[in-house]
Parts: structure tokens; sequence; C-alpha cells
């Protein structure tokens, strides 16, 4: 697991930690983010039915950016406890955005008062090697935000920075 870390700008808060992995395979991944702490003071999605939706990073929401080594271009993945998930693709640091192809996208999710754990499942053409970062927006329920990610650039958090593409996947599959 891959420890993220908060935004320096952020006020810390019930969230003690932050894990994430990927795992790469033939036509996609899989990813595990795991959030410790006082999860009763977070604002989670509730329920809705799988399948695509925008503006998933506006509340807590984990999310994993997949940029081909070499390549301008890059995907983003939202990935919310709520089951439903977006996929862009840039052709530039957030420049010609369109809605990305995937094949299939799963999530499931459980918490407690002391963990949060999202899964998820991503059918998608994913090219290796790649510079990947791992972040996650959460949102508490008086409305403040913390961003977490592997590595942040200079300034307010945006996850569309290539620094905070800090993990670098080799090789095919």
């Amino acid at each position: 697991m891959h420890s993220l870390t908060l935004h320096p700008d952020c006020t810390p808060g019930p969230v003690r930690s932050v894990q994430a992995n990927i795992e790469p395979s033939q036509g996609g991944c899989t990813v595990r983010f795991i959030l410790r702490g006082d999860i009763t003071r977070l604002k989670i999605p509730g329920f809705m039915p799988p399948g695509r939706a925008d503006e998933l990073w506006q509340t807590t929401c984990c999310e994993m950016f997949w940029q081909h080594e070499g390549a301008s271009a890059y995907r983003e993945f939202n990935l919310s406890p709520s089951s439903q998930w977006a996929c862009y693709d840039f052709t530039g640091r957030r420049e010609g955005r369109s809605g990305g192809e995937v094949s299939a996208i799963a999530i499931a999710h459980a918490h407690n008062g002391e963990e949060l754990t999202l899964h998820a499942s991503i059918g998608a053409e994913l090219l290796l090697p790649a510079r990947v970062a791992l972040t996650a927006v959460i949102e508490l329920k008086d409305g403040m935000k913390q961003y977490w990610s592997l590595a942040f650039g200079d300034g307010e958090p945006d996850f569309h920075d290539p620094a905070c593409r800090s993990l670098k996947l080799a090789g095919a599959l």
C-alpha cells in the first residue's frame, strides 16, 4: 500500500491516514483505497445505481490519474462510494476533456466508525509504462474538504498537476 499525504494547505481533520494500492492487469486494473480515522464525521455519498456520473469530486471520492509514459494525454477516473464513477480523457493538463471509454467499472465499499475501504475494478485501456496519481477528496459533514495525494505540485491542490503522478508503473503485462 502507498501512503497518501494531506495537502499542506488543508486543515487536519478526523482522517488520520489514507492508503491506496493499484494492480495493473490485462484490460485494466484494480485499485483499493483505505481511509482511517473518525469516519462518522465524513460526508459519504449514499448508494446509487452503478454507472457514469459527473461532479463526483464535489464530495468524498477516490481518484486515479493514468498517463502513458512520454505522452501528454492522460485519463482521470473518479470512483465514488456511491458506486458511481466517471472517466475523462484529457489531451493535456486540463485540456481537451472528453468522456473516456471503459468496458466496465465495478466499485465496492464498506465503512464503519474507524475505516472506509473502496475497491474498484476498472476495465479500460491503460497503457504501460505509466505515471499514476492516486488521490482522494474527503468532505466532512461540516462541508470542509481535504485533498490527499501521493504527491503534490506547488500551490493549491490540483490533482491534474503532473507532479501528482509520481507512481511509476513499468513494463507490459
